[in-house]
C-alpha cells in the first residue's frame, strides 16, 4: 500500500504544475514580450474600456430621455408616426397608381366591414338632435343607455342550463339562435325555470327578481354621474339667502362689494325692505 500511494503522489507531482510555477510560467511570458506587444495590448485594453464607458453613457442618456417624455408626449408621437406612414403609403399608391382607401380596405374582413356599415348606419340614425316630442327624446336616452350595458352572460348560461336540466356551468358563450324551443321541462323545477327564463305576457311569476350588488352599483353610478353633470356648479357651503346675481362672476363681485360697503349701505337696505325709506 505504501509502494502504491508513493508513487501516485510521484506520478501527481511529475503531472500537474504547482501554482508557484505557474506563475513563473506567465511572468515569464511577460518577460518575452516586447515593448511593441506590451503597448498593443494596453492600447487595446483601453479600447475597451473606452467603448465600455461609452455604451453605458448612452444607455444612460437613453433611460434619461425616456423618463422625461410624458404620457401626452408618447401620444402626439404615435399620431406623428400614424399620420407619417399614411402619407408614405398615400405617395406610394399613387405613384403606382393605385387607390389608397381600395388598398386599405383590404386589411379589413367582411365581419369588420360589416360592423363598421352598422355602426354607420346607427350613427346616421342618430344624427337628428331636434326636439320633437317626449317619446322621441324618451327613445334616444333608452339606446344611448343601451349601448352601455354589458349582459351577464355567466348567470344566463347558469340560468339556461338549469331550464335545459343541464349542469351548472356546462352552457358557455351566447348562442342568438337557441330558443325556449329547445326547452324540454321535465321536472317540476325545471319547467318553473324554463318558464322564468322566457317570460311572456301570460307569465303569472312577477317581483321575484333580485338585482346583483355588481347592478346595483351600476345604477347608482349612473345617476351620481347624471347628477354631477347637473348639479357640479352648486356650492353647498354657500349661505342662503337673496339671489342678487346673474351669473357666478357677478356673485363673486357681489360679494367682494358687500365685504367693503355692507357697513355703510345696511340701514338702507333695511329702509328699503321695511318701505320707509325717503
Amino acid at each position: 500500500m505504501t509502494g502504491i500511494e508513493e508513487n501516485n503522489s510521484s506520478s501527481s507531482k511529475s503531472g500537474a504544475a504547482t501554482p508557484a510555477e505557474g506563475g513563473a510560467e506567465v511572468k515569464e511570458e511577460i518577460q518575452k514580450m516586447t515593448i511593441e506587444e506590451r503597448r498593443a495590448k494596453l492600447d487595446e485594453l483601453r479600447k475597451k474600456m473606452a467603448a465600455s464607458s461609452k455604451a453605458n453613457r448612452s444607455s444612460l442618456v437613453n433611460e434619461a430621455a425616456k423618463a422625461k417624455v410624458t404620457a401626452r408626449d408618447a401620444a402626439r408621437l404615435e399620431r406623428q408616426r400614424k399620420l407619417a406612414e399614411t402619407l408614405r403609403l398615400k405617395a406610394d399608391a399613387e405613384d403606382r397608381g393605385e387607390d389608397v382607401e381600395r388598398q386599405k380596405n383590404w386589411e379589413y374582413t367582411i365581419e369588420e366591414n360589416d360592423e363598421w356599415e352598422k355602426k354607420l348606419a346607427r350613427k346616421k340614425r342618430r344624427a337628428d338632435f331636434e326636439f320633437h316630442d317626449d317619446a322621441h327624446a324618451a327613445r334616444r336616452r333608452y339606446k344611448k343607455d343601451l349601448d352601455h350595458i354589458k349582459p351577464d352572460l355567466v348567470a344566463y348560461n347558469k340560468q339556461k342550463a338549469i331550464a335545459m336540466g343541464l349542469n351548472s356551468g356546462s352552457l358557455v358563450g351566447f348562442n342568438p339562435e337557441a330558443g325556449s324551443s329547445e326547452l324540454a321541462a321535465i321536472s317540476q323545477e325545471q319547467k318553473l325555470a324554463a318558464e322564468n327564463l322566457y317570460r311572456d305576457a301570460n307569465t303569472l311569476i312577477y317581483g321575484d327578481s333580485k338585482p346583483s350588488e355588481d347592478a346595483i352599483d351600476r345604477v347608482v353610478g349612473k345617476i351620481n354621474k347624471e347628477y354631477k353633470g347637473k348639479f357640479s356648479r352648486k356650492r353647498l357651503n354657500e349661505e342662503e339667502g337673496d339671489i342678487t346675481y346673474i351669473n357666478e362672476h357677478n356673485r363673486v363681485f357681489n360679494k367682494k362689494i358687500a365685504r367693503y360697503y355692507d357697513k355703510y349701505t345696511a340701514e338702507i337696505r333695511a329702509s328699503f325692505e321695511r318701505g320707509t325709506a325717503l
